[in-house]
């Protein structure tokens, strides 16, 4: 069996092993979610692991496993598909109406450590 941990990032789990292509949230340097994304082509370390698992031997953190990390490389930061956000009163005439674009980024898990 292939080693594999659940990692947290942006509030949502994944589950991931070496090798995985990951689409997620924009993170940052320290692997949190942040303003100063980390550049394409550049490896963050994530450190909210949950859960590490080898063949028989397995980690589970309460909440985190300690000692545990993943490295991950950033293969894509881009923005997502817009989202219409519309707020509207029926008889007052009030209607408003914005968009956002996400931050995203396709990351590579690299190596398991843990």
């Amino acid at each position: 069996m292939n080693k594999f941990a659940i990692i947290g990032i942006g509030g949502k789990q994944f589950r991931v092993t070496e090798g995985d292509v990951v689409q997620t949230e924009k993170i940052g340097e320290e692997g949190l979610l942040s303003e100063a994304s980390a550049k394409e082509g550049k490896t963050v370390k994530l450190n909210h692991v949950f859960l590490v698992a080898d063949g028989e031997d397995v980690k589970i953190g309460a909440p985190l496993v300690e000692g545990a990390s993943v490295e991950a490389k950033v293969l894509e930061v881009k923005k997502g598909a817009k989202i219409r956000v519309f707020k509207m009163k029926p008889r007052k005439r009030y209607r408003r109406e914005k968009g956002h674009r996400q931050w995203e980024a396709k990351i590579e898990i690299v190596k398991i450590n843990g």
